[in-house]
């Protein structure tokens, strides 16, 4: 659940910090007082889009904290993404500077908006006050059917997305195949221009490294005659000249060999004198190796000289290096296979056949899955219809066979009989504004029995209900609340009056003429002010502080 919000120079709000309690907890104030900028500063910290227009004018920047207690899920979150779960909770924190730059952090550590709304989406569910308006949209309707069943198995989500990917990969296989039959000509030739060019690197057989290694090649054998020039020159001044150096320096040794025995203080020479005879003989060593393997070949020289030509013609020729030979065949090689697999129609129009067997073997188990949960939505908004003053009246939801799509073989219609003895007709032709809030709020406190989301926020959706019915709506969400953390703006002191818990939103003016939105918690005298006014107006009587008392009472 919620247990702290804390807001600080968002939108008309100065300070505000807020304690929540288990139940049902209403939020109350005149109009415009700042009663949904809660809602607003409660999605923000969720992961909501902002801007510099929600930073107070004034202020360097806004910043909005929400504490949850962790569910398992979250918990299970919050460990998958490494983030801190010593504190037994879930901080959620967003600052938006007055330039519109956007922090994000989750229990103190750099987070983005996307992990806020992805933990947010476990921990809260907010029902808007234009829920009721969406529902008359059929993407809505199909949404909150859809929704309602991956909530009691969450499987069926991952069901829904198989049935969109087989759509695409089989309305992909369709536009190849009607493609292919448009443009037959054109692919004809393009397969022959490949077929020509890969035929071609074919017979060339570039391969990886190969050009590296036969310049290195092409450099040894072009300059063999000085290599072996040089290396005997080497091994003539070391070794096998009239006056070697390595005589030289052999001679050398045994000198001061025999002038350490008269003075130790040569030895220091001598140790470092040996050392280098040692290495000029392995360096005649070596020198005799490498003048053993040099070989003036022409004859190779020829090849190499004719192969780096071709290799680079080539590279001429298809716009790339050398170097790249290899990959650009590998690359027009499969493109060929692809388009010789494209200009296969038979072939193409059995994985189109077998594509559509896939999409409809998944979208058929969807189709199952509504059907039921279809039937107990209906039956269960049906039955919260009798209690919002709706008696007689029934809701269905209707799905309608239609051209396979991404979304499934049919299309969501919610019907509703406003009273008995009438077919129900579509929602949106035959609901007024009342009657189309009771359902909507009906459909909410329903689904949110289904979610396992711990707290529900509902922003106004009680607008366009008044009288008997509001006291039911006040109920319900009461009952809600023994089950849910609810959290709910109302104008209406018939669900006030049922909160557990009441948060009275007022604006006022600071000492330099500011406008600030505050907040108070109120205890049971102020509570019957409070519902006295939504009674009665500006001039509240003892009438109305009598009737607001009874409504307390009930």
């Amino acid at each position: 659940m919620l247990r702290t919000l804390t807001i600080r120079d968002f939108v008309i709000v100065d300070t505000i910090e807020l304690e929540f309690s288990h139940g049902f907890s209403v939020f109350t104030g005149e109009t415009g007082a700042g009663k949904s900028i809660l809602i607003d500063a409660l999605q923000l910290a969720l992961g909501g889009r902002g801007d510099a227009s929600m930073v107070r004018e004034g202020a360097a920047k806004a910043d909005i904290t929400a504490d949850f207690a962790l569910t398992e899920a979250a918990t299970q979150w919050l460990q998958e993404h490494e983030f801190n779960t010593d504190e037994g909770g879930a901080l959620l924190r967003r600052v938006i500077d007055n330039a519109g730059r956007s922090k994000a952090y989750i229990n103190g550590v750099a987070a983005t908006a996307a992990q806020l709304r992805e933990l947010g989406d476990m921990l809260v569910d907010i029902h808007g006050q234009h829920a009721h308006q969406s529902l008359l949209k059929p993407d809505a309707q199909r949404a909150l059917l859809d929704n309602q069943i991956a909530v009691r198995d969450p499987a069926a989500r991952a069901e829904a997305q198989q049935v969109s990917h087989s759509w695409r990969s089989w309305r992909a296989l369709v536009r190849q195949r009607e493609e292919y039959e448009t443009n037959a000509k054109n692919v004809l030739i393009e397969r022959e221009r490949l077929e020509w060019q890969v035929s071609e690197l074919d017979k060339l057989a570039p391969k990886a490294g190969e050009w590296v290694e036969i310049s290195n090649e092409h450099s040894r054998l072009s300059h063999a005659a000085s290599l072996l020039e040089g290396a005997q020159e080497a091994l003539g001044a070391i070794s096998e000249s009239d006056h070697p150096i390595l005589s030289q320096l052999s001679s050398l040794n045994a000198k001061l060999g025999k002038l350490v025995d008269i003075d130790a203080q040569l030895q220091g020479v001598l140790d470092c004198m040996e050392p280098a005879r040692i290495q000029l003989q392995e360096a005649v060593s070596e020198l005799n190796n490498y003048i053993d393997k040099v070989e003036l070949d022409p004859g190779r020289l020829r090849e190499v000289d004719a192969r780096m030509e071709a290799l680079h013609s080539a590279a001429r020729k298809y716009r790339v290096t050398p170097e790249e030979l290899p990959d650009e065949h590998a690359a027009l090689a499969a493109k060929l296979r692809q388009l010789a697999d494209a200009t296969d129609i038979d072939g193409l129009r059995k994985q189109e056949d077998k594509a559509r067997a896939a999409y409809m073997e998944v979208a058929a188990k969807l189709s199952a899955r509504r059907t039921k949960a279809a039937a107990e939505l209906g039956t269960q908004v049906t039955a919260a219809m009798q209690e919002l003053s709706m008696s007689g009246g029934s809701f269905a939801v209707a799905l309608v066979g239609g051209e396979p799509g991404a979304h499934g073989l049919e299309q969501v219609e919610f019907l509703v009989a406003g009273h008995a003895g009438v077919a129900p007709r579509a929602l949106a032709k035959v609901a007024s504004g009342g009657e189309l809030a009771r359902i909507s709020l009906a459909i909410s406190v329903i689904t949110s029995n289904a979610t396992t989301v711990p707290t529900l926020i509902f922003d106004e959706v009680d607008t366009g209900i008044g009288g008997g019915v509001a006291e039911v709506v006040g109920r319900l969400l009461r009952r809600l609340g023994q089950q849910r953390q609810v959290l709910c703006v109302t104008h209406l002191p018939q669900v006030a009056s049922q909160a557990n818990q009441h948060f009275q939103v007022a604006k006022g003016t600071t000492g330099e003429g500011r406008t600030v939105s505050r907040i108070d918690v109120l205890d049971s005298r102020a509570r019957v002010e409070e519902v006295a006014r939504m009674l009665g107006g500006i001039e509240i009587t003892e009438t109305t502080r009598k009737h607001a008392r009874e409504l307390l009472a009930s």
